[in-house]
């Protein structure tokens, strides 16, 4: 048996151990032949040497990722140690920050297939993310579309989605056109308003440099320099989305992104996603990037939600 003690010198140890502990016996799981005995800034380790030094670096990739991005959260634990990497979580410097939000907060790619989805955006005009809920698809896409303005690489930003969900009517809601669609269009409202202060969006809103509006209202339109996303595509038929991708002016950039495991479509009108992917995936200057649970940075039990639905 070994002993060593490991010193958390760089942060406050409750950001490591959290309330009550509650993050340490998360790590104690991962590490069951080892005894952890935590007082202040130092951790007693008992075991078996080999365990005791995956346990360290394990530390040490805990404690790098929370001083970088100034959190560790019980996901980001269950990912580092899933991914069996010293620090899954950070990006490349060249695609490290994406925008700067409200409150100087720095948006990034927090995880490998994000970072994947920044690069396939630098490279390609066309992308499609294609992943579960929660992974970062929207969010992603959105702050590569802020920075693609801020950067004056494009003139507008344009956000599309299908006005469709789960069991829901756009009819029985209150209100006029907009104040219907809106409900439909909040998510990417939420992102928007993450990044960029509320009095500029809402001058980029009145003026058109950002418009967010449904699928069906890009019909006949020719969309150019500008940066388009077009979300949740898994509601859209083949039709609507052989209209949308027709729609790509000469310098615009495209992403489109889906959830195959969430269509809202009735069961008599097919989603067009997945033939849309089938028949354009070999077409140079499209990419299509597959996020999966590994990805997901909402609640970590929002990835064991997930592949339980995936495993039926």
């Amino acid at each position: 048996m070994a002993e060593r003690v490991i010193e958390i010198n760089s942060t406050d140890p409750v950001e490591i151990y959290g309330v009550n502990d509650a993050k340490l016996e998360q790590i104690r799981r991962y590490f069951p032949k080892l005894k952890l005995v935590a007082r202040g800034h130092a951790i007693r380790v008992i075991g078996e040497e080999t365990e005791i030094r995956r346990f360290e670096k394990s530390m040490h990739a805990f404690m790098r990722h929370h001083a970088k991005y100034g959190t560790l959260t019980e996901t980001i634990i269950d990912r580092i140690m899933n991914k069996g990497e010293e620090h899954p979580d950070t990006p490349s410097e060249s695609n490290d920050v994406l925008v700067f939000g409200n409150g100087g907060v720095m948006v990034r790619a927090r995880t490998a297939n994000q970072v994947r989805l920044v690069e396939s955006c630098d490279k390609n005009d066309m992308v499609f993310a294609i992943g579960p809920a929660g992974t970062g698809k929207t969010y992603t896409a959105v702050a590569l579309a802020v920075r693609a303005l801020k950067n004056k690489e494009v003139r507008k930003i344009i956000l599309t989605r299908p006005a469709v969900e789960a069991g829901e009517n756009l009819g029985f809601l209150p209100g006029d056109m907009k104040e219907k669609l809106d409900p439909y269009l909040q998510p990417l409202y939420d992102a928007l308003y993450d990044m960029i202060q509320a009095e500029k969006l809402n001058y980029y809103l009145e003026n058109r440099i950002i418009e967010i509006a449904p699928l069906a209202f890009m019909r006949g339109r020719t969309l150019d320099n500008a940066f388009v996303i077009l979300d949740e595509a898994q509601n859209a038929t083949d039709a609507q989305l052989k209209m949308f991708l027709t729609r790509m002016g000469p310098s615009a950039k495209f992403v489109i992104t889906g959830d195959l495991t969430q269509i809202d479509l009735p069961k008599n009108q097919p989603s067009g996603l997945q033939p849309v992917l089938n028949k354009l995936g070999d077409i140079e200057g499209i990419e299509v990037v597959y996020l999966d649970t590994n990805d997901v940075i909402r609640h970590r039990l929002v990835k064991r939600i997930i592949e339980v639905y995936n495993n039926q």
